[in-house]
């Protein structure tokens, strides 16, 4: 894993409810990934939906970027004990996704997957009504490569890694199939709030 730029504190009292067991409240915005930053180039960038092995429907960067644009700030928290509160996106939601895709969500599970070969696994239930989208932008500016860009998946409520960087595919599975780091002794939902960081959390 790769890891820069943390440095925490702890919380207030008047924060300490949004704060989940066993975090540190940064300002800061550290970087962790499993591996090398690719390089992902938007003349050829291309998003496509799946249901199991099945394209659905595919978009291209100024496609995606045609799409409704949905604006959400909320509180994240990392695996590795860090938090950054009232963190401001703009993107897609995944329900305008699927109703651009002309389709419901068709299963109950999801794998992200991402231009590095990375994915993770997340219930269909926690990214649409609003709960998570496809980020572009972050403090108002492109995202940094580093940070997941040019596109990244936005899972607030779940820790961090389930925001899968460098996205290029949503596919809808009919069972719970782990990803990455799931397979790696992660916890296969990863709720902060319960602490489920690890498989038998």
């Amino acid at each position: 894993m790769v890891t820069r730029g943390f440095g925490g504190r702890r919380p207030s009292a008047d924060v300490a409810g949004r704060l989940p067991p066993g975090q540190f409240l940064t300002e800061d915005f550290p970087v962790l990934s499993a591996g090398p930053t690719p390089r992902v180039d938007l003349a050829t960038w291309k998003f496509t939906l799946k249901v199991r092995a099945q394209p659905v429907k595919a978009w291209n960067w100024q496609e995606f970027n045609a799409l409704p644009q949905s604006k959400m700030t909320r509180d994240i928290h990392c695996v590795t004990a860090w938090s950054k509160f009232d963190t401001a996106w703009e993107g897609v939601l995944i329900d305008d996704i699927l109703a651009d895709a002309g389709i419901e969500a068709p299963t109950g599970y999801t794998l992200a997957h991402g231009y590095d070969g990375y994915d993770t696994n997340v219930p269909t239930a926690d990214l649409i009504g609003g709960k998570a989208m496809v980020a572009l932008k972050y403090e108002g500016k492109p995202i940094p490569a580093d940070h997941g860009g040019p596109a990244r998946l936005l899972v607030p409520h779940l820790y961090f890694w389930k925001s899968a960087k460098w996205l290029n595919g949503l596919q809808f599975t009919d069972t719970d199939t782990l990803g990455f780091w799931e397979l790696r002794g992660y916890h296969r939902y990863g709720d902060p709030f319960r602490e489920q960081r690890y498989t038998d959390d």
